[in-house]
């Protein structure tokens, strides 16, 4: 056969988080929350008919829209759904940034970002973020085709108050800002107040983190309703059934239990914050998160033989072989249980390196 690669896009792919399948392992290197969905979410599937399912799902997606509208106290043309808020993001970028002007993101941040930039041929700009992994506002003042910035960021875990999303939204009035909040419900402020003022803005969440539901994928997004009709157009030019019929169910189902959701959210920020002060008796340096993760280095271990120390024991963290980032870990915060047998490794650790 002859060579066809000069046919091919030649994209560097996201790498996502490592998935091991061996069930004594601790996992807390994807972000993933620790427990189950809502009991809502089980009763739904439980009750769901089978025979649905030779159905196509409804390219709306009117149930769930109807129920997110609801939930969220905004309009329902208000509101976009897709497989997932990578799906979500994917659309807004081929949707929003075609003026041929570069985007602005910043340098430490969601990986996937550059890889739809350059998937879909959008230039580019990574904004270096400050020596404390923060976000000025200033350096998003440039001449530019658009902006996205998660918020809290990743994996730094910092969040940026609404006041400076909103200059940045002032500053950049003629491109679209796209705010990734998938942690936002641990501790950040949302920036949804402002989709009223200001037309420029998108909001995007994900059902994957908070609502304990990775597995179904199910994201969504705020603007106004000339932006939600575009990112439509476009999911409906490539796939106009993205979201099944079991998953709308079990999604709108997550949403009626706000109880639940409150309960483990709160479990998650309660552990993170004990284990920030447990990670600091031991030596380990992190900024502030408001995530349901930690970004944490030790300036006496290097973070890639921790990373692989960790492997060896069956715990699971992220380390990320990258500039300004290469000596630090991401660990996902998981149950009390999963933190002190981190902690207890560590301790452990040290106590051997140090003999």
């Amino acid at each position: 056969m002859r060579d066809l690669s000069e046919n091919f896009r030649g994209i560097e792919p996201y790498t996502p988080g490592e998935q091991p399948q061996n069930s004594d392992r601790i996992k807390l290197n994807t972000n993933e929350n620790p427990y189950p969905p809502s009991p809502s979410v089980q009763t739904a599937l439980r009750s769901f008919d089978c025979g649905d399912l030779k159905l196509y799902p409804d390219p709306n997606m009117s149930a769930l829209i109807d129920a997110l509208a609801a939930h969220y106290g905004v309009g329902r043309d208000c509101v976009f759904a897709g497989v997932g808020s990578d799906d979500v993001l994917a659309t807004c970028f081929m949707a929003f940034f075609n003026s041929g002007k570069p985007i602005l993101f910043p340098d430490i941040t969601y990986a996937f970002y550059d890889v739809w930039a350059n998937l879909f041929s959008i230039d580019f700009h990574r904004v270096p973020l400050n020596g404390a992994f923060e976000i000025v506002k200033e350096d998003y003042y440039a001449d530019n085709g658009g902006i996205v910035f998660p918020n809290p960021n990743a994996p730094t875990g910092l969040d940026m108050p609404a006041a400076a999303i909103e200059d940045i939204l002032k500053n950049n009035s003629g491109v679209v800002v796209i705010v990734d909040e998938a942690y936002i419900d641990f501790g950040g402020e949302s920036a949804l107040p402002l989709i009223e003022k200001y037309d420029n803005l998108v909001v995007t969440r994900t059902f994957s983190k908070s609502r304990s539901m990775a597995g179904a994928r199910v994201g969504f997004a705020f603007a106004n309703p000339t932006l939600i009709r575009e990112l439509n157009t476009i999911k409906n030019s490539y796939n106009s059934y993205t979201l099944s019929n079991l998953t709308m169910k079990l999604a709108s189902a997550a949403l009626s239990d706000e109880e639940y959701f409150n309960e483990t959210v709160g479990k998650i920020i309660a552990t993170r914050e004990k284990y920030k002060l447990k990670l600091r008796e031991l030596g380990f340096e992190f900024p502030d998160s408001k995530s349901n993760f930690i970004f944490a280095t030790h300036p006496k271990y290097r973070a890639e033989e921790l990373f692989e120390a960790l492997k060896a024991s069956n715990i699971y963290v992220r380390h990320f072989d990258a500039p300004r980032i290469d000596n630090y870990l991401r660990i996902t915060v998981g149950t009390d249980e999963e933190m002190r047998a981190l902690t207890d490794f560590f301790e452990e650790y040290m106590r051997e390196a140090e003999k």
